[in-house]
Parts: C-alpha cells; sequence; structure tokens
C-alpha cells in the first residue's frame, strides 16, 4: 500500500479528521506516516498481539512503542488488508 492509499481509506472513516501530523478522530491519533513505507496506527494492545500474529510480515513493535497502543505497518510489505484491518481498529478504538 501506498501512502496515497492510506490516506484514501482513512479518509472513507467517519469522523476522521487529516492535520499535519496524522489522522485524528476527535483529536485523538488514529495513524500516521513515520516515513514512506512506515505508518503509526493506534491499536489497542489486546488486539496489537492478534493482528501481529495474523500478519506478521505487515506489522511490528520496536522496543520504543511495547508500552504503548501502537504498532508500526511496513507498507512496503504489507498486506493491504492487514493495514485497512489496523486502521478500521484504530478508528473504532478512538471513537
Amino acid at each position: 500500500m501506498t501512502p496515497a492509499e492510506v490516506d484514501a481509506f482513512v479518509a472513507t472513516l467517519e469522523g476522521c479528521r487529516h492535520k499535519p501530523r496524522g489522522w485524528y478522530v476527535h483529536d485523538r491519533l488514529v495513524t500516521r506516516l513515520v516515513d514512506p513505507t512506515t505508518l503509526l496506527v493506534r491499536v489497542p494492545l489486546d488486539r496489537r498481539e492478534e493482528l501481529i500474529e495474523r500478519w506478521p510480515d505487515s506489522f511490528g513493535v520496536p522496543p520504543r512503542l511495547e508500552a504503548h497502543h501502537k504498532v508500526e505497518v511496513y507498507l512496503d510489505r504489507a498486506d493491504p488488508d492487514a493495514v485497512r484491518e489496523a486502521i478500521r481498529l484504530a478508528w473504532e478504538f478512538q471513537r
């Protein structure tokens, strides 16, 4: 998935607003681009492991994010369905 495809998908989610540092619902982070191939997505901790187990090539949690409700998405190798699922979870989590 490309950053443009991510933006197009997130724009379809009710209440999501694009700000300079990412996409938000009620001023709470849903997702933001870290670099051209890495997306940061805020997901519930109890669902994060499920995402990683289901799509291990799409997601990762570097040590700096272990205590946070976040997962990295590697856009250059991520399954588009995995990316949409993570973003949808983040959107629901923030609503």
